[in-house]
Formats: structure tokens, C-alpha cells, sequence
């Protein structure tokens, strides 16, 4: 089996977004419950996770002139095991990040293993 990053991806400019942070805060806290509860239950039924991740929280940039504050779309992260590629993609379908979160997306790429003879 090979090993897939997962990236989850939303804008706080986004339509969706926007419409999620104007709800009522209790209604909000409602969909928010709901939504944690159907993550946990795609994370319990998919025995291909093997870090389900986190939130992430904000963003340092390090380069060769030093550590800045920077942002990005990246909300999250998930660690998946599949065939390949695309049923890695397809555990996504439907994920509660933009079915009930206003997330935008989520983006699967292959973690590849480091060269031994460079």
C-alpha cells in the first residue's frame, strides 16, 4: 500500500465561508457538533487512515532571509493508506470538510519515499 497526504483546503474569503460565519452563533455551534461527530465517523469507517491529523493553526514562513508570518489555504491534514492515487482520492467524496464544514476542498498526493542513491 502506498501512503497519501491529504491536505484540506478553505478560504476564510470564500462564499461558503462567509454564509457560515454570518449564522447565529448557536446554529453555527449546532452544525459545527454535526460536523465533528460525521468526521469522527468517516475516521472510525475508513480503515485506510493512519493519522487521521488536525486542524492547523497559523502559518510561519522560514526561508534563507528568516521566519515571517504568512497564510495559506490550508485548514487541516489527514494521512490515508490506499492502492493508489485515485482510491485515495475517492475516501474524500463527500467528506464532511464541504459537506457540512465550508471547506473548499481536499487535495491527495502521494508520499514518496527519499531516494537512497542520489
Amino acid at each position: 500500500m502506498k501512503k497519501f497526504l491529504a491536505i484540506f483546503l478553505g478560504s476564510a474569503t470564500d462564499t461558503a465561508m462567509k454564509n457560515w460565519l454570518a449564522l447565529d452563533p448557536e446554529i453555527r455551534r449546532e452544525k459545527e457538533k454535526s460536523g465533528i461527530s460525521a468526521w469522527k465517523n468517516w475516521v472510525n469507517k475508513n480503515d485506510n487512515i493512519i493519522d487521521g491529523g488536525s486542524p492547523i493553526g497559523k502559518t510561519k514562513r522560514v526561508d534563507a532571509s528568516g521566519i515571517s508570518d504568512t497564510k495559506n489555504l490550508i485548514t487541516g491534514y489527514t494521512i490515508v493508506e490506499a492502492e493508489s492515487q485515485e482510491a485515495a482520492a475517492k475516501l474524500f467524496v463527500d467528506h464532511p470538510h464541504f459537506t457540512m464544514f465550508p471547506g473548499e476542498s481536499v487535495e491527495v498526493m502521494e508520499c514518496l519515499p527519499i531516494p537512497e542513491n542520489m
